[in-house]
């Protein structure tokens, strides 16, 4: 798919199209245009596209005006609710009104994400929230409620995200009473589904997205409507995604709300809430004490671990006949009001699940646990997700578009194709139309030891602090473990620029102040790898301490690992390299996210040099001169 754009979407994008005359700083791009025509024609064949398309191509408009041309319906999912909502409030009006098309639009998420009538007029009757805070909170929620239109919790003002409050307000699968809800019909979620489906574009990000592809695949009714095509933005997060969407888990927080979701329903019912008070507190005492044994294990492990410790089977024990119990009774008690028969429903389900995660595994799957300071998930996962996406991709039959700035790995789509299960797709590779010759820098420092090293970041930071006094802060430094974020941040305080540390505030606040700082030096690791846009002169430097392989405390990769190992393949060559070369290019495209930005990315990881296997990811960068010398960087510096 790489002939010369001839198409109706590429002719809009062109020089003498309405977007060129009517958008304000609109420059037409010849990928942009590519782009937009192997969009426009994989909707109107059918079949499957996948788009690497480098930072600068436009890749947004390339697939929205393909798709509202087409007259078709089409999903278009992305990575972030954030993004879902840029999306859907600023991309899609503007291509809309330039385009002049009259179609219906919607924009649907996950339940969690709607405010619950039922749940809030719960809490407000119960009067029980823990402290004033969520009191003036609920007050707040509660105004907001009186005059919101779609119920979308992320139009409330002064409520932080994570605020505990939200989950008395919002429903979940598990205790949503459905068509059986006194406020069924005023629910938001019913009226954005409702909207969804009558609409000709839909937004959605890939949660929801794969809850409703697991959701098919159990055989209950879908969330979103049949479409004729599927653009997924974002694409290289699907295949981990996919994964733990068709993992089946259990979570101590899972069975506390269960549980006091019981009690809560109970109290309506005579002599309800005696009958299970003591069963509640059994199944509370029961996740706690299960926790408590987990204290000696890894944060993180294959579920064997948990089954050879003697107190961790001892508590597993207790907690799987506390719940029994409790179902049971609920089970008695079902008939007696909606609420409760939801909750005996989820009590069943749970009990169900935790019976499955301590048996042995079955043949492609993993069983493993993660705990957090104050929790637990005990989940099932398989192995190999390639199968039931292409399962669903054909019962779809439609167009699946997917589009990423990170798929290939050295110009080869094998990695993400496979995992995906996609068999002869059509692949388009499309460089990035910013000038990476003259603008950016490669500096691989010298003298640097082995990764593994005690003393390794210590010694990066030796080798950053004159990059820093030759660009004059104005730096993202990207660390692949929290330790040598934290180990770095100690190191750095002296610095002369202020400091940005991960963790130190929210992601949101951090990045809008080390906009406004000027010549800031951000730390992050995890999320600050991707989806972070620092346009202009406050982002000169990008440094990467170490080429970022996964964690070895990853369950599910170890299992994946061995898997290949034992049907004779390399799992080295074939997932670590590749997902690593990925990340990489995620972190490198933080560098230059605009046509006049100019900047130093220094890699100070001496194995791509060092080693067989990193010419290869050298390769995965774009094009831009290399240097080892310090003085180089610093008249780059000086030149601009």
């Amino acid at each position: 798919m790489s002939s010369a754009p001839s198409g109706e979407a590429a002719g809009a994008l062109g020089p003498d199209g309405p977007f060129a005359r009517e958008v304000e700083g609109f420059a037409p791009r010849a990928v942009q245009q590519e782009m937009a025509d192997a969009v426009e024609r994989a909707i109107a064949e059918g079949g499957e596209l996948v788009v690497e398309a480098g930072t600068g191509t436009g890749k947004t408009f390339a697939y929205l005006v393909p798709a509202l041309l087409s007259g078709k319906r089409v999903i278009v999912s992305t990575g972030t609710k954030t993004l879902q909502d840029q999306l859907f409030h600023r991309d899609l009006p503007r291509v809309r009104e330039v385009l002049g098309a009259r179609l219906k639009t919607a924009l649907l998420k996950g339940r969690a994400n709607y405010l619950c009538w039922y749940r809030m007029d719960q809490t407000v009757k119960e009067g029980t929230l823990p402290n004033r805070a969520d009191v003036a909170l609920l007050s707040r929620v509660r105004a907001w409620a009186a005059r919101t239109a779609s119920g979308d919790i992320g139009e409330v003002e002064g409520v932080p995200e994570d605020a505990g409050l939200w989950p008395r307000v919002t429903s979940t699968a598990e205790n949503c009473l459905g068509a059986e809800c006194p406020f069924f019909d005023d629910c938001f979620v019913v009226r954005a589904r409702r909207a969804a489906q009558e609409a000709d574009v839909v937004v959605v990000n890939h949660h929801l997205l794969f809850a409703d592809l697991a959701i098919k695949r159990e055989g209950f009714g879908e969330i979103l409507p049949g479409a004729h095509a599927f653009v997924l933005d974002e694409a290289h997060q699907i295949p981990e995604l996919a994964g733990q969407f068709f993992s089946q888990s259990v979570s101590g927080r899972q069975l506390s709300e269960m549980e006091a979701d019981a009690l809560r329903e109970a109290a309506t019912a005579s002599g309800a809430k005696a009958a299970l008070e003591e069963l509640g507190r059994n199944v509370e005492r029961g996740v706690k004490d299960l926790r408590l044994a987990m204290e000696r294990l890894p944060r993180r492990g294959a579920w064997d671990k948990v089954r050879e410790g003697e107190d961790v089977a001892r508590w597993l024990g207790v907690l799987r006949a506390a719940l029994a119990k409790l179902s049971e009774v609920l089970g008695g008690m079902a008939e007696r009001s909606e609420g409760l028969s939801a909750c005996a429903a989820r009590a069943v389900d749970l009990e169900v699940r935790l019976e499955r995660l301590c048996k042995a595994p079955e043949p492609g799957w993993v069983h493993w646990y993660e705990a957090s300071e104050r929790g637990f998930v005990l989940s099932a996962t398989p192995l190999d997700v390639a199968g039931p996406l292409k399962d669903f991709r054909e019962q779809s039959r439609a167009a699946w578009i997917f589009t990423s700035a990170t798929l290939s790995v050295a110009g080869r789509f094998e990695h993400f194709t496979q995992q995906m299960g996609l068999e002869h797709p059509h692949t388009l590779s499309l460089p990035s139309p910013f000038d990476y010759e003259r603008h950016a820098l490669c500096y691989l420092p010298r003298g640097l030891p082995d990764p593994k090293a005690s003393d390794y970041t210590d010694r990066v930071v030796a080798a950053v602090r004159p990059v820093l006094a030759a660009s004059r802060g104005r730096a993202f430094l990207l660390f692949t473990s929290h330790r040598a974020l934290k180990r770095a941040a100690e190191l750095l305080v002296d610095l002369p620029f202020q400091l940005f540390v991960q963790g130190t505030r929210p992601r949101a606040t951090l990045l809008d102040e080390f906009r406004a700082s000027g010549n800031g030096v951000l730390l992050g690791a995890a999320s600050f790898w991707e989806g972070v846009d620092v346009r202009g002169d406050a982002l000169s430097v990008v440094v990467i301490d170490k080429l970022p392989f996964a964690a070895p405390d990853d369950p599910v990769l170890e299992a994946r690992l061995s898997a290949i190992r034992e049907g004779g393949g390399n799992p080295f060559a074939e997932v670590q390299i590749p997902a690593a070369a990925i990340a990489l290019k995620q972190g490198a495209g933080r560098l230059i996210r605009d046509v006049d930005d100019r900047g130093v990315l220094m890699l100070c990881d001496p194995r791509l040099l060092g080693s067989n296997y990193g010419r290869l990811f050298l390769a995965c960068l774009p094009t831009m001169p290399i240097t080892r010398d310090l003085a180089e960087v610093e008249a780059f510096f000086g030149a601009h």
